[in-house]
């Protein structure tokens, strides 16, 4: 049994969203984020990533940035740029990206959810990180952006949603500068809040699909404000925590792609030559060719050339879910024993590239000499992801990237 709750959201008038909304924080850095809001004061990048308005040398975990986090939300608040809904809402958050369209229901999860483990996750988090939105959730007490959740699919929440779209007018819609577009609706009927508040009852478990570190920070921001509050009911905004749910089958999982700097001290020959211990290796005339079509294949740009790699049959164990992805078998057997790269999450000659950059940016990395090489991943799936997770067992770090990404600023959650 998962709970989800209905809430009065604080978002902005239909006029400012498509200004106000903008890309989550772990997508830009720093520098990109100053360019993305340049020009528009109304950009929610000012609360997500409060240190665009600070100089820029100074540290991103200041102090200074949450403050001016929580500075720049009660601004927007005075402003008229959001303001809080009067009454208890679900909504409904559309996104359509190309022939792609995904529906979400958009409300708050419980924190003894995720503490009991009925919301499951498949990646480790990072202290560092969590430390930042711990500070920021505390600072602004609110969760400014959402945890993207995903269930299996429900026939009856599917067709209710359906039938809501249908009969109420858009709250928002809106297509972005990356086309992607938006669109919102609000549910204030209390009878469909109650329907969908118990359809979710008979859902036995939800799966983090992105967010871990917003989700992890929200639940230990909850456990605290309860040490504060000794009588806590279970029931105040900080128990709960702003999240998107989403049916499985509608989701769009892209590759996660790969760049090492440097062969090791190996020439290309050499390296070609070692590859060959544990993968089929073939010259390719293009990108396109090189694009992996199904798992355990991969493709490598190397010295201005595309090869086409196969996992050789028996170099993994198939019947292991984590170490049968694609991510795993590319680490066992290539980038750990012949390039040396231990761990993932420090090593600092390994970069990470979401697939909507596309194989020509794994080109530009290595005919820059930025790279040295560069892989291309099969993505996971969404099966993989909820059999992981299932199993209790945690992915390799960036084994997913889903896209589109839930835009920040839209809705937002108060935690008192």
């Amino acid at each position: 049994m998962v709970k989800i709750k209905a809430f009065r959201g604080l978002r902005p008038p239909r006029h400012l969203a498509a200004q106000i909304a903008s890309k989550p924080y772990d997508v830009l850095n720093s520098d990109e984020a100053r360019v993305e809001a340049a020009g528009n004061p109304y950009s929610f990048l000012r609360v997500v990533k409060s240190e665009i308005d600070l100089p820029p040398e100074l540290n991103p975990y200041d102090s200074l940035v949450y403050e001016q986090a929580a500075f720049n939300l009660q601004e927007f608040i005075r402003q008229g740029w959001f303001a809080q809904d009067c009454e208890d809402n679900l909504y409904i958050y559309r996104q359509m990206m190309g022939d792609h369209t995904q529906y979400g229901l958009v409300g708050v999860a419980h924190v003894d959810d995720y503490l009991q483990g009925k919301i499951r996750i498949h990646e480790l988090t990072r202290e560092a990180k969590e430390k930042d939105r711990i500070r920021h959730v505390q600072t602004t007490s609110a969760n400014t952006g959402p945890v993207f959740l995903t269930y299996r699919a429900q026939t009856e929440i599917d067709a209710l949603i359906a039938e809501i779209v249908a009969h109420t007018p858009a709250e928002y819609d809106f297509t972005a500068v990356d086309q992607i577009r938006h669109t919102v609706w609000i549910i204030r009927d209390p009878l469909q809040i109650r329907q969908l508040v118990e359809l979710f009852r008979r859902i036995e478990y939800v799966y983090v699909a992105d967010g871990h570190h917003r989700s992890k920070s929200a639940v230990m921001v909850g456990q605290a404000r309860r040490e504060a509050h000794p009588g806590y009911t279970g029931e105040e905004e900080f128990n709960w925590f702003l999240a998107v749910f989403f049916p499985h089958n509608q989701l769009k999982i892209l590759d996660y792609n790969r760049t090492v700097k440097d062969l090791h001290g190996l020439t290309p020959s050499e390296f070609i030559m070692q590859l060959q211990s544990h993968f089929d290796v073939s010259p390719v005339c293009c990108r396109e060719r090189a694009r992996p079509q199904q798992a355990t294949h991969f493709g490598m740009y190397l010295a201005g050339e595309w090869y086409r790699l196969a996992a050789r049959e028996g170099s993994f164990p198939a019947k292991d879910p984590v170490e049968s992805l694609d991510v795993s078998i590319l680490q066992r057997n290539l980038l750990t024993p012949i390039l040396g790269i231990g761990d993932p999450r420090k090593d600092e000659r390994i970069d990470f590239i979401g697939g909507i950059r596309g194989l020509v940016e794994l080109e530009k990395r290595v005919d820059s000499g930025e790279a040295a090489v560069a892989f291309a991943l099969f993505p996971t799936s969404i099966d993989q992801l909820m059999a992981i997770a299932d199993a209790g067992q945690i992915m390799p770090p960036k084994s997913t990237w889903f896209e589109p990404k839930l835009r920040s600023g839209l809705i937002i959650h108060l935690l008192d």
